[in-house]
């Protein structure tokens, strides 16, 4: 599942963005405005995922939701508050879709004949330095 396709699927007014003084680096800029952006989204109440995805970024996303069961994102790293706000959907995004895809299952494959052969070609390389050290006395006490 891509962002775009979460970005469509959202209902209006599930994502709550609040804003607060930011810390770091703006210089006076940053003991005026707020410009740093939380936002807010209720996974448990939210009509737009089906209660499987829910239950799915609840177990992957639990360091990231507080005990009302919303998940929060922050932004502080851009001087305007608009810029952080984007920034924070961008990251709400991203983070819903890599929690929401369904990793792929391995298929088991055997060797290929050539790794096979490189791999006992190694084996055999090894064995004759070996045999090498034994009879040129190297190993002589």
């Amino acid at each position: 599942m891509t962002p775009e396709e979460i970005k469509i699927r959202m209902r209006p007014g599930e994502i709550k963005f609040s804003s607060s003084r930011a810390g770091g680096p703006g210089g006076q800029n940053v003991n005026k405005v707020n410009t740093k952006v939380e936002l807010r989204f209720n996974v448990k109440k939210s009509n737009s995922l089906t209660q499987k995805e829910k239950n799915r970024i609840i177990v992957l996303l639990k360091n990231r939701i507080n005990s009302d069961g919303e998940l929060l994102i922050t932004s502080q790293s851009e001087r305007t508050q608009l810029m952080n706000k984007k920034k924070a959907e961008e990251k709400f995004f991203k983070i819903l879709a890599s929690a929401l895809t369904e990793k792929r299952k391995r298929k088991k494959t055997l060797p290929t004949k050539a790794s096979q052969e490189e791999r006992l070609e190694s084996k055999k390389k090894r064995s004759t330095v070996k045999k090498l050290r034994i009879t040129s006395g190297f190993n002589e006490e």
